[in-house]
């Protein structure tokens, strides 16, 4: 008989290697493949964040939907961000970046069975490379809404929360 605390175990390990796999696959450049791993109905974004004092904290630190946002992407957006990037002739992209996606602290913080659907939190660093001397490397987490799909999952949703409220690189061809 399987028990609650190996259930949960199997449903963690598979979330991290569904991460996993998804930040190989960018490292890799294969796109393709990694638009694959998202629903039609997707929002990948990455809202601006603010400088908040102490006392503000709490009211109004996480995004509300209504942030102006750095990548608000729908399926289509997302797919012509690939397709650009997939093409050669993305000019940010000639010579083309080395990255390396970091996935750790995998939380599911909520799961909804009757929508086959997991809330995970992850945190990242993207380390990007261009040229010889360009050097990029953004720090943040990311909200993922999982959806089971037969024995894997397809990203319904992620909300990107860079830790840095001014970008510093010459552009965001990169995704997280």
């Amino acid at each position: 008989m399987v028990s609650q605390i190996d259930k949960q175990i199997e449903r963690q390990f598979r979330v991290e290697q569904f991460l996993y796999r998804e930040a190989d696959l960018l490292d890799s450049w294969e796109w393709g493949k990694w638009f694959e791993l998202f629903t039609e109905d997707v929002r990948y974004w990455m809202p601006l964040r603010r400088n908040l004092q102490r006392r503000e904290r709490g009211t109004g630190q996480l995004p509300t939907g209504l942030e102006m946002a750095l990548v608000d992407d729908d399926h289509t957006q997302l797919k012509m961000r690939v397709q650009q990037m997939s093409s050669g002739r993305h000019w940010a992209e000639d010579p083309p970046s080395r990255c390396r996606h970091l996935i750790s602290n995998v939380v599911v913080v909520e799961e909804d069975e009757a929508r086959q659907e997991l809330v995970v939190r992850s945190n990242f660093i993207v380390y990007r490379n261009r040229l010889e001397r360009e050097v990029d490397i953004w720090a943040g987490n990311r909200e993922d809404t999982l959806r089971r799909q037969g024995d894997s999952f397809r990203i319904a949703s992620r909300t990107i929360l860079l830790d840095q409220n001014v970008v510093l690189s010459k552009n965001l061809s990169v995704f997280f």
